[in-house]
């Protein structure tokens, strides 16, 4: 009798055991994900179709806390803390992550990359998958996929009509506060001034600086058009960022989290790439409608420009992994 009541409790014990082990399992996972971009930014609402689209395709056991127009970290601070792991996930793009990861840069250089079909070529591709691999061995981070960001075009205030580069002279164009994006305002022909995003708006107002290079849509979002007198389509980086979760949280989740966040982000991509598309057709008339001169100036001279400053620069070069230069072209065709 005694055997079998001890059998007995022992069986108790484990149903009761059981419910506790599978709630401990599910208990949720929260992913905070800080951005810089304002809600109306079609990046801004591919995160929270991600959101969307995990939190049901997981019941709930992933959550998504998110955190926009800089409210958490400004831009500087906002990747070092991805890195550092005290953030979950953040955007990241080539010109954030090539100190870390060189092999990113070549991505980032403007007209390398033709039109969106293009970037999803490269980035779904050898050189994407290469270069996701290397930022996760040289940075601890993983880009999850790549989302259009959209076509940058100089946006501008009163500095006379802008053909080419030379027009530039001068001028002192906003930058983030990176190598990379310093190098490509040199390279437009530019004095690049690195200001942070969410004083951008001030920094037009007040003359701080003349202008900033940004998609329409960004443009429309921060109002920037209320600040500027013209946009001159140069059409200089068809840009994207990257969704990015910090390595350790990455391995702390289950194989079958894993798989959910990444279907879920591919879903927001498609969301979000349909929204950028139509708004950068639809803001050309807008813009005119609020007064600012819209106007193409000669893009074979910038495209010329550009690329000779860059593709001439041997310590940018030498960063570029082998064969990916001329997949890239290969794939333009």
């Amino acid at each position: 009798m005694r055997r079998t009541g001890m059998l007995a409790i022992a069986a108790a014990l484990a149903v009761t055991a059981a419910p506790m082990a599978t709630a401990l399992a599910q208990e949720p996972v929260t992913l905070q994900f800080s951005t810089q971009s304002v809600p109306d930014d079609h990046h801004t609402k591919a995160i929270y179709k991600f959101e969307e689209l995990v939190e049901a395709a997981s019941d709930g056991s992933i959550q998504v806390d998110v955190f926009d127009s800089g409210s958490l970290f400004d831009q500087n601070a906002e990747q070092t803390a991805l890195l550092r792991g005290d953030i979950a996930m953040a955007y990241t793009s080539s010109q954030w992550l090539s100190e870390r990861v060189p092999a990113a840069s070549i991505v980032g250089v403007p007209y390398m990359i033709t039109d969106v079909n293009h970037l999803y070529a490269v980035m779904d591709g050898q050189v994407g998958q290469d270069i996701f691999a290397a930022a996760i061995a040289e940075a601890g981070v993983r880009p999850l996929t790549s989302i259009y960001l959209g076509t940058r075009q100089l946006n501008l205030k009163d500095v006379g009509t802008i053909t080419t580069p030379a027009d530039l002279e001068g001028v002192k164009l906003r930058v983030p506060d990176s190598p990379s994006w310093i190098a490509m305002g040199e390279a437009l022909g530019a004095n690049p001034t690195p200001i942070a995003f969410g004083e951008l708006y001030l920094a037009l107002q007040t003359g701080t600086v003349d202008g900033q290079d940004n998609p329409l849509p960004t443009n429309f979002n921060a109002k920037f058009y209320e600040v500027t007198d013209q946009i001159v389509l140069t059409g200089h980086l068809v840009n994207d960022v990257w969704p990015t979760i910090n390595e350790e949280v990455w391995q702390s989740l289950s194989e079958e989290q894993q798989g959910l966040v990444t279907e879920a982000w591919l879903g927001a991509r498609e969301y979000a790439t349909e929204i950028a598309l139509q708004s950068e057709a639809d803001l050309v008339s807008f813009f005119q409608g609020e007064g600012l001169e819209v106007y193409e100036p000669d893009r074979d001279a910038f495209r010329t420009h550009v690329l000779d400053e860059l593709l001439s620069n041997e310590e940018l070069t030498s960063t570029f992994t082998e064969g990916h230069y001329d997949i890239i072209q290969e794939l333009a065709g």
